[in-house]
């Protein structure tokens, strides 16, 4: 278990009404090895902070582990919501969905976006 606790973090308290709802991603039969818990909190803890994957903190879980949950947890319902969304609600999340590397693209495409409105084609119009 982790000793160090980060900002993005909710406490086990909050969490508890999130685990059966992420639970329900389930798809091995194999006994968990990961606290789910500590998975939710290094995704919390990547949507704030936007890092790369590799670069989360060596004191959660392997990072390929909360990836693999996290695109369980993303994948839409029938209902067109991801249990991941769900849980950022209940969660009480107010932070930024995207990755850092999605608000940077975000950026670059509303950079094109304006350069285009003012005539601009690209670096060699300006």
């Amino acid at each position: 278990m982790r000793t160090k606790r980060y900002p993005s973090d909710i406490s086990r308290e909050q969490f508890g009404p999130i685990l059966p709802l992420l639970e329900q991603a389930r798809r091995k039969t194999k006994p968990r090895t990961v606290d789910l818990y500590e998975v939710f909190c290094a995704v919390l803890y990547l949507l704030r902070m936007g890092c790369q994957w590799r670069a989360l903190p060596s004191d959660f879980p392997q990072w390929r582990t909360v990836h693999a949950y996290f695109a369980q947890w993303s994948e839409p319902g029938q209902d067109g919501v991801s249990l991941l969304e769900q849980a950022l609600k209940k969660s009480g999340w107010r932070g930024p969905r995207e990755t850092g590397a999605q608000r940077l693209q975000h950026a670059l495409d509303r950079g094109r976006t304006e350069c285009e409105e003012h005539g601009h084609s690209g670096p060699e119009g300006r």
